[in-house]
């Protein structure tokens, strides 16, 4: 049996709307590859059966990793400008001493914000070790006090 282009086009929307009940926006990237598929076979003219399945193949891995690797929303490691309400009170552990107006590095059990470990000041002086609540959010570091 010969795959023509629109075999694809078929396959490739019936895989982008199984994306709607398959919540791990996984399936979408083969859905695409198999669109790709067909404009290649609209460009090219005919392909093996095996030289079809090899570039899809090849695309849908390609998007996938690309995907989950670099574009991913969700890595931006930059935490200005995110709520701080359900931070405050947490308590984590004084990696390194902090001084007033010197920065310290704490580090909680679970990730704040998307990170374990923050930078973060004091008012009074705190030796490394102690236990510490998180006082406020002052942008990219946290103000932490003597839990």
């Amino acid at each position: 049996m010969a795959m023509e282009w629109w075999h694809w086009v078929v396959g490739g929307i019936v895989l982008i709307l199984l994306e709607l009940a398959v919540p791990a926006f996984f399936v979408i990237w083969f859905g695409l590859g198999a669109l790709l598929v067909a404009g290649v076979l609209l460009l090219a003219g005919t392909l093996s059966l095996t030289a079809q399945l090899l570039v899809w193949t090849l695309s849908s891995l390609a998007m996938t990793a690309l995907w989950f690797g670099v574009f991913r929303p969700g890595r931006q490691t930059t935490r200005i400008g995110t709520a701080a309400g359900e931070t405050i009170g947490e308590v984590g552990l004084l990696v390194s001493a902090v001084a007033p107006f010197e920065r310290g590095r704490v580090r909680f059990q679970k990730p704040i914000l998307g990170a374990e470990e923050w930078a973060c000041m004091a008012e009074t002086a705190i030796p490394a070790g102690e236990r510490v609540r998180v006082v406020s959010v002052e942008g990219s570091y946290v103000k932490v006090a003597k839990a």
